[in-house]
């Protein structure tokens, strides 16, 4: 089937799959939503080059698409000061 036939769901389950399978990214949580032409994207990563790469990976797998990257880049810093548990 080409891509232009997939459904949304099965266009976003095919971009999830080359997400998770791209060692750029080898990203399993980020999740993929298809609207036509659009694809949206949100979730959390580790670093603004991980969240850049989400991209490059999809316009090199589904060129045609226009993708809406909307991932956090999670802090990972450790807490500059200390907690009190009470």
């Amino acid at each position: 089937m080409a891509a232009e036939q997939e459904t949304p769901q099965y266009r976003a389950a095919h971009l999830r799959r080359a997400l998770a399978e791209d060692p750029r990214t080898a990203e399993m949580g980020v999740r993929v939503n298809v609207r036509g032409d659009d694809v949206h994207l949100s979730g959390e990563v580790t670093c603004d080059e991980r969240r850049a790469e989400l991209e490059n990976v999809l316009h090199e797998v589904a060129p045609g698409l226009r993708v809406h990257n909307d991932v956090r880049v999670a802090n990972t810093r450790e807490p500059a000061r200390r907690e009190d548990l009470r």
